[in-house]
């Protein structure tokens, strides 16, 4: 039978987002036709083409852009409506706000089923004013109106997504857990190396690097190591804190291999992929209280929930003096049993297919 054909429409082709959709699409390749619409971030890696299945589509949205540009934007909406017309697929998934707004006052969702996932709504993003996530949640409730299935990436989103439409669903995030394994074995690990203490991506205001160097200037005995790199290094000033730079993913894993625990201090988040990544490769987890993190991490049973400094302090001296071996096993049993592709590309196929009958 011929493959029925999936339009994503993606603008945040970066940073977790961009793995998300690789592995995505990747694994279900062998049961669709997938197209990719999508943009350019800075965070995009250069090879970012040798990703994906070689029988992905890949086409390139020249004027989506991240920041609003009434002007850009208008083209956009255009130029991703003679996309579909010359895909004519069975259905569009639509991921990030941006793509989310223009794609579904594009589409009406009638003829050609309509998905789309926030991965972080944007009303939610603390570094705006109070007058710009106002307008932003409108937008956002406006858009929800329209024909579309909002299938957020957690429990968390999902209950956000709820007070703006019904007409909704969750699928958790998922890692590659088969890739990991393969680049883990390649890993050479230093059993000798000081407890340290890290963190992965870009240093923005959303991960909170003031929170990340106030928890290193406490504990000067620590090494704390910021694998990424971004506009407020310079909020990074503890001695004790090591910046990387945008290291390959290979680096980047053979960085994380020689650590202990790993501290997530975002003020907002989707379900992010760092940190399942961080669980599968056995590392303690302590993170910020917000939806995502709290949504996969609970205190005590896999890792630390944390408010505070001090919250944060306690989780990583805890560490410190004994392996949270039972935490650590729980947590890499979580991402084994649920969140990995493998049981995230399932759950798609099965909304994608109930609504091809």
């Amino acid at each position: 039978m011929k493959k029925k054909k999936i339009l994503f429409i993606v603008e945040a082709m970066g940073g977790g987002v961009f793995t998300y959709i690789v592995d995505l699409t990747n694994e279900l390749i062998n049961s669709f036709d997938i197209y990719i619409a999508y943009a350019i971030r800075p965070q995009t890696p250069e090879d970012y083409k040798e990703k994906f299945d070689k029988r992905i589509h890949l086409i390139k949205v020249h004027n989506f852009t991240r920041s609003i540009d009434i002007s850009k934007d208008f083209r956009a909406f255009f130029e991703i409506k003679r996309i579909e017309r010359e895909i004519q697929p069975d259905i569009i998934h639509l991921h990030s706000s941006k793509a989310g707004v223009l794609g579904r006052w594009a589409f009406n969702g009638n003829k050609i089923p309509l998905f789309y996932t926030p991965h972080g709504y944007s009303f939610l993003m603390a570094n705006y004013g109070i007058v710009k996530r106002t307008i932003f949640k409108i937008v956002e409730a406006l858009s929800a109106k329209r024909n579309c299935t909002v299938i957020s990436c957690s429990p968390g989103e999902h209950q956000v997504t709820l007070e703006l439409t019904k007409n909704a669903t969750f699928v958790d995030n998922g890692i590659n857990i088969h890739e990991l394994d393969a680049l883990t074995k390649l890993l050479e690990t230093d059993d000798t190396h000081p407890f340290t203490v890290f963190t992965l991506g870009r240093i923005c205001y959303q991960k909170n690097p003031q929170m990340f160097n106030k928890v290193a200037n406490e504990l000067p005995n620590i090494k704390f190591l910021w694998i990424g790199d971004g506009e407020l290094r310079d909020e990074l000033k503890a001695p004790n804190i090591k910046v990387t730079g945008w290291v390959e993913r290979d680096t980047a894993l053979q960085y994380l291999a020689d650590t202990d625990v790993f501290m997530l201090t975002s003020l907002w988040e989707g379900l992010p992929i760092s940190l399942l990544e961080a669980m599968y490769m056995r590392k303690l987890c302590v993170v910020s209280d917000v939806i995502g993190n709290r949504d996969v991490i609970h205190t005590s049973e896999n890792g630390f929930v944390c408010d505070e400094v001090q919250d944060f302090i306690t989780a990583i001296l805890a560490a410190k003096e004994e392996k949270q071996t039972k935490l650590i096993d729980k947590a890499y049993k979580d991402v084994l049993g649920h969140y990995n592709t493998d049981s995230m590309a399932d759950k798609y196929s099965e909304i994608y297919r109930s609504v091809l009958g």
